[in-house]
């Protein structure tokens, strides 16, 4: 798979829990299942709401200090958006497994752990929110992510959406940037050197991609002139997707 090809999405893809979801874009391959609410443990007991536990399994090995920091990105992000207040002293647990990542063009070889360059951040968010939303967890708004790199070539700069591992490595900052389905900014992850400048360019190119606004025009969305048709629409994504599966489940009526 192409970083550029277009994201993939498949519900229902474990029988045993509650929801999950495949989901592949950018090279990365997850699936994800989600259990609850069901009964928590004593330590993770809340008097007035969820605790919401995610995990974050690399493609091989044991998760390590780089997986908890990804775990604890996602569940401070996720329980902003599930109705924790609703299962008070009850666990909402949500894992990850990554099944495949993209290649390195440096050593051409799999980048098996997850990793703190960001870029398999946005198909974390992805998977585990059409995970949530499979197992049918009330939340107040649903929520897109995306990586956005600022590389400097020849002097001149420009933002990348969805970088290659290679671009990440060689890209002068790489932004997350996650919104919710109320256009509200959920995520804001950076790492290198950048200006304001930069960081306004970034939040309007994540912005356009995650909060793109598109009318349903017999059955076909419809881009508007102004926007970019080339660059993946993770709401209308996220609809359709869930549009499919409903189908699907009501056919034989």
């Amino acid at each position: 798979m192409t970083a550029t090809s277009a994201p993939k999405a498949a519900l229902g893809v474990l029988p045993r829990s509650d929801g999950s979801a495949k989901y592949s874009h950018a090279g990365y391959t997850l699936t994800a299942s989600v259990n609850g609410p069901i009964e928590a443990q004593r330590r993770d007991e809340h008097a007035y709401e969820a605790h919401v536990e995610v995990i974050v399994r690399p493609a091989a090995g044991v998760g390590g200090t780089r997986e908890r920091h990804l775990e604890s990105l996602l569940q401070s992000s996720l329980a902003q958006l599930i109705l924790v207040k609703n299962f008070p002293r009850s666990l909402i647990q949500v894992v990850l497994q990554i099944e495949d990542s993209p290649e390195n063009d440096y050593v051409n070889t799999k980048l098996v752990q997850a990793s703190l360059n960001f870029a398999i951040m946005p198909a974390l968010v992805q998977t585990a929110i059409l995970a949530l939303l499979s197992a049918g967890v009330p939340m107040r708004a649903t929520a897109t992510a995306t990586a956005v790199a600022v590389v400097h070539q020849d002097g001149a700069k420009k933002t990348v959406v969805d970088p290659s591992q290679r671009e990440v490595e060689t890209a002068s900052s790489v932004h997350v940037l996650a919104f919710t389905s109320h256009n509200g900014l959920l995520l804001a992850e950076s790492e290198g050197d950048f200006t304001v400048g930069e960081w306004d360019d970034v939040y309007e190119t994540a912005k356009g991609i995650c909060c793109r606004s598109t009318s349903v025009k017999e059955g076909t969305a419809m881009v508007l002139d102004d926007e970019e048709p080339s660059a993946t629409d993770m709401r209308q994504f996220l609809r359709s997707t869930m549009e499919s599966k409903v189908a699907a489940d009501l056919h034989w009526k």
